[in-house]
């Protein structure tokens, strides 16, 4: 076929990086890597201020339902102090819970316990089995039929939930404390430069079946005595289970002096609480002390 072939546009061999108006290749990848770095920047601190936000709003909202932690009771027949240190991060905040309450017959109601899970949906759940619980303390029902309540709650009611207490009265006239538990770790008991944690009966975790009952114990405590009620954050830790954080309880409880004549009962739980290591990271700490004196009516 005859004719001339269309000239071609001449090659641009010019080096890109030196067009006019155009910006070095180099120079565009940091520009782009700047701002990757300023942008995940943002967001890192926008996430750090949630979970601040967060934490304010979860310990608020604890404060508000629970006791005064660092409030001490002093009743004719004992003392009784509270000490709650919250999970050192933010996201291990959980639904440990106490409370000691006086009853229309004159008996002491104490009761530990701590809700599955952290954040905000834990301690929802714990303000309702805490409330639940102490509303029925009120019938006077023997600590195990009060969990047996307590457990058809979180069955019927809180869906997946499970839940650990321990539970008991202290009757004045009596001194005797008569307790149950769900799963939960046993009181101790420091007497006499000693201590001990008591057999517990029997009792599974709320939530995990309504066919098998809830036992009582009871153990009648003397002038001098002192009463520990705890939730599991005291005594584990990520490096050691529960049965190695029980055996550094009893031996911090027998080195600080508590339970001893003139021991002062707040300054004796905050060098316990040093003495095991000091507020777990992981996990709440709760800690309920009764010390028995030797006043109030005393019966057979």
């Amino acid at each position: 076929m005859g004719g001339t072939r269309p000239a071609l546009p001449p090659a641009d061999d010019r080096d890109p990086d030196t067009t006019p108006g155009a910006a070095p290749a180099g120079t565009l990848m940091v520009q782009d890597i700047g701002m990757v770095q300023d942008i995940g920047g943002r967001r890192w601190a926008e996430r750090r201020e949630r979970a601040a936000e967060e934490r304010r709003v979860t310990l608020a909202l604890r404060e508000a339902i629970l006791p005064e932690p660092g409030a001490s009771i002093d009743l004719p027949y004992a003392r009784i102090a509270v000490r709650y240190v919250p999970a050192g991060r933010a996201s291990s905040l959980g639904g440990d819970w106490y409370d000691a309450a006086p009853l229309p017959d004159g008996r002491m109601f104490l009761a530990v316990g701590d809700v599955s899970g952290h954040g905000l949906p834990a301690i929802a759940e714990m303000a309702q089995l805490r409330h639940a619980l102490l509303g029925l303390s009120m019938t006077g029902a023997c600590p195990g039929v009060l969990l047996t309540w307590l457990n058809a709650l979180v069955l019927t009611r809180l869906g997946d939930t499970t839940a650990t207490a321990v539970c008991g009265h202290f009757d004045p006239a009596t001194r005797l404390f008569t307790w149950a538990q769900a799963g939960h770790p046993a009181p101790i008991l420091v007497r006499r430069g000693g201590a001990r944690q008591l057999g517990a009966p029997r009792g599974v975790v709320l939530g995990a079946t309504s066919s098998l009952p809830y036992g009582a114990a009871d153990v009648r405590l003397e002038p001098g005595d002192l009463l520990l009620m705890f939730t599991d954050g005291l005594v584990e830790r990520r490096s050691r289970d529960i049965g190695a954080g029980v055996s550094l309880i009893l031996e911090a409880a027998v080195a600080t002096g508590l339970g001893t004549a003139g021991a002062d009962l707040d300054t004796g739980l905050d060098r316990l609480l040093e003495a095991i290591g000091g507020p777990n990271p992981e996990d709440d700490t709760c800690l309920l002390a009764v010390a028995v004196t030797g006043e109030g009516p005393r019966h057979p």
